[in-house]
C-alpha cells in the first residue's frame, strides 16, 4: 500500500484568452517562497510553434489556506542566448525548477534550454525571484562510457543544502535525466513489456558539484562530477520512463522526490502509440541521497479530470514543484504543483505519513 496520498486541490493556472504568450499552454512550473514569503509560480509559456517562455505569477490562497489562483506578474527569461535559441527561428526556455541554495546564497533556476543542439540544461541566479542573471548550460565530467554533454538532458534540479558527494566533498548536489536516443518513449513502446533496461540510459541521475569557496563559489561553467546511477524504470507504471519531477524536499524521512514515470496507455496502437504519464514518491538518503530508501509500487497521481486526459498531450500529470506549508502551521503538508496535459496547472496536497516502509 502506498503512504503517499495526494489529492486534488484545483486547476490553479489556463491559458489567458487573448495572451499570445499563452495560446499553446501554460505548464510545469517551478515553485517556491519568496524572501517575503509569498508563494511564487514560474510556469513554462508556450506560444505559436512551441516557442517558450518562463513567467512568474503569484498564487493566491482563500479562507483556509488552499491555494485557488494566481496573479500573473511578467516574463523572467525568455530565448536570448545563443543555446535558447533554434536556427529556424524558434527555441524556448522551458520546464523551470528552482531551490534556494543555501551554500550559494541564491535561489537557483534549472530550466531545459532548447537551442541549436537539442534541449540542455540551463541555470540562471537571482536574489528576488524577479531579476536572474543567467549562468549558462551545465557541464559535465565524463562518465565513461556516458559523456553528458552531448546529450539531451532535462528534468534537472538542485538540493538546497549542501551534501557530501560520494568522495566526501562538501557539493550541491543535483538531479538530472539524459534523453539518450533509444531510450525514450516513442522508442521504448516499440519494444516489449519486459524489455531489458539499460540502467545507464534509462535512468535518473545524480551529480555533484564540489564547493571550493562556500557562498563565493561560481556555478559559471561549473563541472558537475561523481556521477551516480540513482533510479530507472521499475514498476509497470512507469515501465517506459521515468524522470525527475521537484526538487527534492527534505523531510523527517529524507528527501522527498515527487517524479514521473510514463507508461504505454491501455488505448495504445502500433500505429497510434499513446503514453500516460503519471507521478510517484522516492525517499533518499538525508546524508547520502544516492541512497534510495523507499520508492512507490504504485503512482500516487494519475490522469483522470478532463484537463490532466485532454490537451496538447493527453493523458499527463506532471509534477515539478512542492510548497511545504509552514506558513499555515502544517509543515507536514506538501502541495504538489503539477503540468496537466501540456495546458494547464494544477495542485493537489499530501500528508507526510509517520511511517514508510523502507526499499532497502
Amino acid at each position: 500500500m502506498t503512504p503517499f496520498k495526494l489529492h486534488r486541490i484545483c486547476t490553479i493556472m489556463k491559458p489567458e484568452k487573448g495572451n499570445e504568450f499563452e495560446v499553446e499552454g501554460v505548464l510545469n512550473p517551478a515553485v517556491t517562497r519568496g524572501p517575503e514569503g509569498n508563494l511564487y509560480l514560474f510556469p513554462r509559456l508556450v506560444a505559436k510553434d512551441n516557442y517558450s517562455r518562463i513567467g512568474i505569477a503569484r498564487v493566491v490562497f482563500n479562507e483556509t489556506g488552499d491555494p485557488v489562483d494566481v496573479e500573473r506578474l511578467g516574463v523572467v527569461l525568455e530565448p536570448n542566448a545563443d543555446y535558447e535559441k533554434r536556427p529556424n527561428g524558434g527555441g524556448g526556455c522551458e520546464d523551470p525548477r528552482i531551490s534556494f541554495v543555501k551554500a550559494v546564497g541564491h535561489y537557483i533556476m534549472t530550466y531545459t534550454a532548447y537551442g541549436p543542439n537539442g534541449p540542455r540544461i540551463a541555470m540562471a541566479r537571482s536574489k528576488d525571484l524577479f531579476n536572474w542573471e543567467r549562468m549558462g548550460l551545465i557541464c559535465f565530467t565524463l562518465y565513461k562510457p556516458v559523456d553528458f554533454n552531448n546529450v539531451d538532458d532535462k528534468d534537472a534540479s538542485f538540493f538546497p543544502t549542501e551534501l557530501p558527494s560520494p568522495h566526501n566533498h562538501n557539493s550541491i548536489a543535483m538531479l538530472h535525466r539524459p534523453l539518450f536516443p533509444d531510450t525514450i518513449p516513442k522508442e521504448t513502446i516499440k519494444k516489449d513489456n519486459d524489455r531489458e533496461i539499460d540502467k545507464h540510459k534509462e535512468s535518473i541521475w545524480i551529480s555533484y558539484f564540489n564547493l571550493k569557496e562556500g557562498k563565493n563559489t561560481s556555478l559559471v561553467n561549473a563541472k558537475f562530477t561523481s556521477h551516480h546511477c540513482l533510479a530507472h524504470p521499475v514498476y509497470p507504471w512507469e515501465n517506459l520512463k521515468i524522470g525527475g519531477g521537484a526538487p527534492p524536499i527534505l523531510t523527517k524521512h529524507g528527501w522527498l522526490l515527487i517524479y514521473h514515470g510514463v507508461r504505454k496507455h491501455k488505448d495504445s496502437t502500433k500505429n497510434n502509440p499513446k503514453y500516460t504519464y503519471s507521478a510517484g514518491a522516492m525517499i533518499l538518503s538525508e546524508k547520502e541521497p544516492q541512497k534510495i530508501l523507499y520508492r512507490s509500487h504504485d503512482p500516487i497521481l494519475t490522469p483522470e479530470l478532463d484537463d490532466e486526459i485532454i490537451g496538447t498531450v493527453g493523458d499527463v500529470v506532471f509534477p515539478t514543484g512542492t510548497d511545504r506549508r509552514d506558513d499555515i502551521g502544517q509543515p507536514n503538508r506538501i502541495d504538489v504543483y503539477y503540468g496537466m496535459a501540456d495546458n494547464c496547472i494544477g495542485v493537489a496536497k499530501m500528508e507526510i505519513p509517520e511511517h514508510i516502509p523502507l526499499t532497502h
